[in-house]
């Protein structure tokens, strides 16, 4: 990729907008371009996993930029981000949302045959399960792996992007670290307060 992952969450989110994450697996392969982000600033942020410092759960975040951290929300659901700045000090972006590009038939049949289009990749856990995600990719290197991968899309204009309050958050939930695409189907509906089932 030429963005620069070894930069702060908040700088990296807009521009992983467009970026395009390929997972390619026996069953198929499957590619989503990302249309939702969230800024995770680590010890700097109260909502972040890392905010209370390194855990058996959390090393990968404190690891190399570009890795994947990979984890179980509520046991219910994988969540996916991409580790962001310089090593030993923890943030990433979660992956909130995107939009199938290739293998939707194989993301609709992980998904369920009624899934509509634009809600095959909405929501953090649903964005894993389209791609076939799991604990076991969890600090997968995006950047050098030949299965799960993260490559530059078509770019994304400026006047597209949108920035507001994380979703569902208790904590530093009105920090402008949610980036998305104005008008954008695939995006998920803002709720402030909702239930949170992925945080980083």
């Amino acid at each position: 990729m030429n963005v620069s992952l070894a930069r702060p969450a908040e700088e990296v989110a807009p521009d992983l907008l467009g970026a395009v994450l390929t997972h390619a697996t026996p069953e198929g392969t499957v590619s989503i371009t990302i249309t939702e982000t969230e800024a995770y600033s680590g010890a700097a942020d109260p909502a972040s996993h890392a905010y209370r410092g390194r855990t058996p759960r959390t090393a990968v975040m404190f690891g190399p930029a570009g890795h994947l951290y990979v984890y179980r929300s509520h046991g219910l659901h994988w969540c996916a981000n991409v580790v962001t700045g310089v090593d030993g000090i923890a943030s990433a972006v979660l992956i909130r949302a995107g939009r199938v590009l290739e293998g939707e038939d194989l993301a609709r049949e992980r998904r369920g045959d009624k899934v509509e289009g634009p809600r095959l990749a909405r929501g953090p856990g649903n964005f894993c399960q389209a791609l076939g995600i799991t604990a076991q990719h969890n600090g997968t290197d995006l950047l050098s792996d030949a299965s799960l991968a993260l490559t530059e899309g078509e770019p994304v204009p400026a006047a597209l992007v949108r920035a507001g309050p994380r979703v569902g958050v208790s904590k530093a939930h009105d920090w402008q670290h949610r980036f998305y695409l104005a008008g954008d189907p695939t995006v998920s509906p803002y709720r402030a307060h909702a239930p949170r089932r992925c945080s980083t």
